[in-house]
């Protein structure tokens, strides 16, 4: 205990923030990389005007009440105040479209990753690039938004990410870690920088080369994994903690996205490593060992935090369905004077899942809340379905939705690994489709018929990643490559609980996939069905 008060003391405590969909969490770091306090925001993206956004007073009172969370837990646990740290990270939803004017002005609102309003774009600029641009890509939003005739975009300075966004507002600095900058513009590996000859080609579209921009006066700066992003000003500090105690002069890592700050939770920079972060969204990363044979609108493009070449598949739906069934099964027991606890009902109902059948006995479901790119849809309407003669129990039941929120990966991931041959000797599970031992990884070891590792360190996630991040601008050796800092003196050797697949899990994941590809017609006809108004 004494130790961790000179820690913090002293100022040699590192601090990672990261914006999640539906949690902004902080985590303070030891030199050892233990986190030694936390602290949280919930919060959740609204539906507005048919745009799904955060507003600027969500983001700006969100990050700072995490932050008093994270003083109140520093408190009460060490009593002892935060004046000075070693060093600060702030990492993201990737994505999404935030531009502004000259005067720093927001011109409209924020644009999430979740959105799929760019269809036009992003399949235009496929074109062009002759490379994948997903939807929810910055540089989708930003030619979408050329497209429409939206009079915001000749008064463009900047446009930048949440965590960019944040970045800047507390550093004055506007750059961006290179993974996080590979999905708002596709990136040059070998130059670790924006693609010079795609940004060409996009200034000479018709309708862009008499813009009173080019794309990279409007882009962030691209830094790699190590390099000083800038410190925090007075501005910034006053921005972050509301109690005035927090220090300017405070140096911060390059903003990363949550793809980066996964592939650093669970020690997956290396070629033929790879991670699956699996909450309200989920995707897969696998770190190339040489470039893909084709353009896949399935697959996207990214990189590591140190820039090498990444294949990632995407998909918009993860939990949020399956949280909401459990949250019927809490409410059904609250109605019979049962106060159960919530993690223990996820744990039974999720242990209980593993008893069911493994092609889930007839049952089907769609955990679609929003659209989802990698099966067609624009819109998404959770669905629930089963045949009449379907063997209707819990078990198969939860094993369903279990199923539901790994689906649309495994169709993309079958591209990648049955297509392409891409090989992975482990992938890494994290987020919270994993916090109940076993079930989690057994389902996605199915999915992806590949050894699936968790880390006792999984459960820290994203705002963890990027307090390592962070260490590393300050604590690494000279020279030290991101891997082997990862490697020495973050995870020492260790690879986690491994588990292989089951073969007839998989048998039976692949059997549930093909009767969920058959009704995809069903939930692009339920989508019209059912407008939203």
């Amino acid at each position: 205990m004494s130790d961790i008060k000179e820690i913090i003391s002293s100022g040699k405590a590192v601090l990672g923030i990261e914006f999640g969909s539906t949690r902004i969490k902080a985590v303070l770091v030891d030199e050892n990389h233990t986190p030694i306090a936390s602290g949280a925001h919930d919060w959740e993206n609204r539906l507005v005007d048919g745009v799904w956004t955060y507003s600027l007073d969500d983001i700006h009172g969100g990050l700072r009440d995490c932050y008093a969370n994270l003083l109140r837990d520093v408190d009460e646990k060490y009593h002892v105040t935060i004046e000075k740290l070693a060093a600060i990270g702030v990492s993201g939803m990737m994505h999404g479209y935030l531009p502004f004017d000259k005067n720093g002005e927001l011109l409209v609102p924020f644009r999430t990753w979740r959105n799929t309003i760019t269809g036009e774009a992003a399949a235009k600029l496929t074109k062009v690039f002759d490379f994948n641009v997903p939807q929810r890509w910055s540089i989708a939003h930003l030619y979408q938004a050329v497209l429409n005739g939206e009079e915001h975009v000749d008064k463009i300075d900047f446009f930048t990410t949440l965590a960019g966004y944040i970045h800047w507002k507390l550093t004055g600095e506007k750059v961006m870690g290179i993974g996080e900058a590979s999905g708002m513009f596709p990136i040059d590996s070998d130059a670790k920088d924006y693609d010079a000859k795609m940004a060409d080609k996009f200034d000479a579209l018709d309708n862009i080369k008499d813009k009173p921009w080019k794309l990279r006066e409007i882009l962030p700066k691209v830094l790699v994994a190590g390099e000083n992003a800038g410190t925090l000003t007075e501005e910034g500090a006053k921005f972050l903690d509301a109690s005035g105690n927090l220090k300017a002069g405070i140096p911060l890592a390059p903003p990363e996205g949550d793809a980066g700050t996964g592939m650093t939770a669970t020690n997956s920079v290396a070629v033929r490593t790879g991670n699956v972060s699996a909450g309200t969204s989920v995707f897969a990363m696998v770190v190339l060992e040489k470039a893909l044979k084709k353009v896949h609108e399935e697959l996207d493009m990214v990189t590591t935090p140190v820039g090498d070449a990444v294949a990632m598949v995407h998909c918009n739906n993860c939990t949020s369905d399956l949280n909401a069934w459990i949250g019927l099964f809490k409410e059904f027991a609250d109605m019979f004077g049962v106060k159960a606890d919530m993690n223990d009902i996820y744990g039974k109902l999720y242990n209980n899942a593993m008893t069911g059948e493994k092609d889930c006995g007839g049952l089907l479901a769609f955990n679609t809340f929003s659209g989802e790119p990698v099966i067609g849809l624009d819109e998404g309407r959770p669905m629930f379905a089963r045949k009449p003669d379907a063997k209707m129990n819990l078990a198969n039941f939860m094993r369903t939705h279990l199923y539901a929120s790994l689906a649309t990966l495994k169709i993309g991931c079958d591209i990648l690994f049955k297509e392409e041959k891409v090989e992975v000797d482990t992938l890494y599970g994290h987020g919270g489709l994993f916090k109940t031992k076993g079930v989690g990884q057994s389902v996605l070891a199915a999915a992806m018929n590949a050894p699936v590792a968790v880390m006792e360190t999984a459960g820290e996630g994203g705002p963890w990643g990027m307090a390592i991040l962070a260490s590393y601008v300050v604590n690494k050796d000279k020279d030290q490559t991101f891997a082997d800092f990862l490697d020495k003196k973050v995870f020492h050797g260790e690879k986690g609980q491994i588990m292989n697949p089951d073969p007839e899990d998989v048998k039976g994941f692949d059997s549930y996939i093909e009767e969920y590809k058959a009704a995809i017609s069903a939930e692009k006809e339920i989508v019209k069905a059912l407008p939203i108004i």
